[in-house]
């Protein structure tokens, strides 16, 4: 079935009207018309929902029923080192995917990539088009925020505010992710950070820092080194499965 956003209005009274974008594929593109059915994404849910016809370019259709909520109630960030090339772009895809709530692309001091000025504001405009259209497959009704590069410094106040920031490093020692959410356990809502280095990993400066400065947990991911793009997906799908929010 195909899967649409409605617009700013959102659901009145069981009606509502397809945003600009999606009204002008449904039309155009797909050629729907009334009586097809579609799902509607409405944060922070989703709908079975029937086209009713179209007016001044915009779908509007008639709600039937609310469908299974598919967004996490562990809100989780994704702090990551910049990575060279495009894996940024899988980042953001892969992790839209699996319930991230927001990226914050983080400049650490063993980062090849260097992002500043008008070519941060594209990536980042990328990136946040690629989340946008991750969310569409995989039928989650939020798009997760992709946020300006920052300095790993500039992120202490935030990084306190998090209920734990968990760290994967190669020279870990304060256990494993299961143990820096056990403290948590039958707490439904939790804000979670999940801080990865960049291809050369997190220097021990930048360990120290964290746990001292962001009372950062520092885990291990198991005994195998994981590439950058990798570790953030695992440890991220360790914490939705730790907190059952993939059952």
């Amino acid at each position: 079935m195909h899967r649409f956003f409605a617009d700013e209005n959102g659901i009145v009274n069981g009606t509502a009207c397809l945003n600009i974008e999606d009204s002008q594929h449904a039309l155009r593109v797909l050629r729907l018309g009334s009586g097809d059915e579609i799902e509607l994404v409405c944060a922070p849910g989703r709908f079975l929902a029937q086209i009713t016809g179209e007016t001044d370019g915009l779908v509007q259709v008639q709600v039937r029923e609310e469908l299974r909520r598919t967004e996490a109630r562990t809100q989780v960030t994704l702090y990551q080192g910049l990575p060279k090339a495009d894996k940024m772009e899988m980042i953001a895809q892969k992790t839209t995917e699996l319930g991230v709530h927001a990226i914050q692309p983080v400049a650490m001091e063993r980062c090849v990539v260097k992002l500043e000025g008008k070519d941060a504001g594209k990536k980042v405009e990328r990136w946040q088009k690629i989340a946008r259209e991750a969310v569409k497959q995989c039928a989650r009704v939020t798009v997760p925020e992709v946020l300006p590069p920052k300095k790993l410094t500039q992120l202490e106040e935030e990084l306190k505010q998090l209920d734990v920031l968990i760290v994967p490093w190669e020279d870990a020692r304060d256990g494993s992710i299961r143990q820096a959410l056990a403290p948590f356990e039958g707490r439904e809502a939790l804000r979670v950070g999940i801080l990865i280095g960049p291809e050369g990993g997190i220097s021990g400066k930048e360990a120290h820092w964290l746990a001292e400065n962001a009372r950062a947990k520092l885990v291990t991911l198991g005994p195998r080194i994981l590439r950058t793009e990798t570790a953030g997906l695992c440890a991220l799908t360790m914490v939705m499965a730790f907190r059952g929010e993939m059952e």
